[in-house]
């Protein structure tokens, strides 16, 4: 197996400078079946095209919407996919047209692929970026790590990563501090950010936050340092700790619907209007509904041909926290969505929607709207607890059972971080 060289060298008309050499098999987490995520030797990524970079993984995140590819969404998945969509690490080689970069940058890569200079991105709404759209399946920019529905781009739970849009996707962070300080830029610091903004609380409001899990309890502590009265609701009691640590109000989940429900009791707890704006950092993982946890196992066993369009256009997704949210938010108040939802679920309460005049808002993260802002507030300190966010620090070679341990909520795990 051929190490990677020292120094800096051309490599024809595509690749500009490089330190390291081909023809190596690296390590990745890899799909191989519903609940099956094996650390396989899958071959090197190369720059493809003279806008790429390959980068040397140094920090990658397992996110709750990995999750969704570990069952419910297996039907977009074919074995040997490499999943991962929240990496950071070193530049190894950039194409003869990438400028911006150099070998030896640090860099955080947004899970959005986008070109940034499309009319979408033109719009900063680089998670429906028109050169990475999937067409074929009726959705927005590719994603690192994510399945057909969103380009089967190869992901970063691996030792090394392909980056396209050299110039423009990743961003640049100092070596001076360690990765968990701005390794979240990928992924859950923009999501939960562009959460809160969604939500659109008032000044002297309150903000009900549905999930305490990575994004929720980021959110959560956004919201906290936003000036807002926080309300966390979950049901297991270390993520609920973490969040009440850091300022806010917790609910849990299973004490609540002893005594009327989550919505009863946060109108109770804001004079019987209910919280100004609630956000839903749950989505289709919500518990609570048998019927469709079922459905989804069943379409997960059909060949893909028939699971896909089951997947996207039948009724299946768990409703639970999104009909919470709506039940819960005062009149006039607002919806922010921020949980992953998969498929066309019906019915929707829309009477109840209509009625009372809430306002919804949702979508992936436009993740490089938000990165400039919060990597400045980063770098001159640590105001939403990134530092010790991670619970647990693992080798990749741990990822198979690190999967099966987040999705049943054991040994504590609320954010990990795998260390190629």
């Amino acid at each position: 197996m051929a190490q990677r060289g020292a120094g800096t060298c051309r490599n024809g008309s595509d690749t500009a400078y490089s330190t390291r050499k081909a023809g190596r098999d690296m390590k990745a987490v890899t799909w191989q079946g519903v609940g099956d995520m094996r650390v396989e030797e899958v071959p090197d990524p190369r720059i493809e095209k003279p806008t790429d970079a390959i980068i040397r993984v140094t920090s990658t995140g397992l996110c709750g919407s990995d999750l969704h590819l570990y069952d419910p969404l297996g039907p977009f998945m074919e074995p040997g996919d490499v999943v991962g969509h929240e990496p950071m690490g070193i530049v190894e080689e950039v194409g003869a047209e990438v400028t911006g970069l150099a070998v030896g940058d640090r860099v955080v890569v947004p899970f959005n692929v986008s070109c940034g200079s499309c009319w979408m991105c033109d719009q900063k709404l680089y998670s429906q970026c028109e050169t990475t759209q999937n067409h074929e399946h009726g959705t927005g920019a590719s994603f690192l790590g994510y399945s057909k529905l969103y380009g089967q781009v190869p992901g970063g739970q691996a030792e090394y990563l392909r980056v396209q849009f050299a110039d423009f996707l990743p961003v640049k962070v100092p070596h001076d501090h360690p990765d968990d300080r701005f390794l979240f830029l990928s992924d859950v610091l923009p999501t939960a950010w562009q959460a809160l903004q969604y939500a659109a609380v008032p000044d002297g409001g309150t903000v009900a936050v549905l999930g305490a899990g990575p994004i929720g309890d980021m959110a959560a502590r956004m919201a906290v340092r936003s000036g807002h009265r926080v309300i966390s609701v979950d049901r297991v009691p270390e993520r609920l700790a973490r969040v009440e640590a850091f300022g806010a109000e917790v609910l849990n989940l299973d004490e609540a619907e002893q005594v009327g429900g989550v919505g009863e009791v946060l109108r109770e707890a804001t004079g019987g209007r209910g919280p100004d704006s609630v956000i839903d950092a749950v989505g289709l993982e919500a518990h609570g509904s048998p019927a469709a946890t079922a459905a989804q196992k069943v379409v997960g066993l059909l060949p893909d041909a028939l699971a896909e369009p089951l997947m996207k256009n039948a009724g299946i997704d768990r409703l639970s926290a999104l009909h919470t949210a709506i039940d819960a938010v005062r009149r006039g108040g607002t919806i922010s969505i921020s949980g992953v939802y998969g498929g066309a679920a019906d019915p929707m309460p829309m009477m109840q929607l209509f009625d009372k005049q809430v306002q919804l808002r949702m979508g992936q993260a436009n993740v490089r709207a938000w990165t400039d802002e919060l990597l400045a507030m980063l770098v001159d300190g640590d105001p939403f607890g990134v530092d010790t966010f991670a619970t647990h620090h693992l080798p990749l070679e741990e990822a198979p059972s690190a999967y099966e341990h987040f999705q049943k909520k054991e040994e504590g795990m609320v954010k990990v971080v795998f260390r190629p």
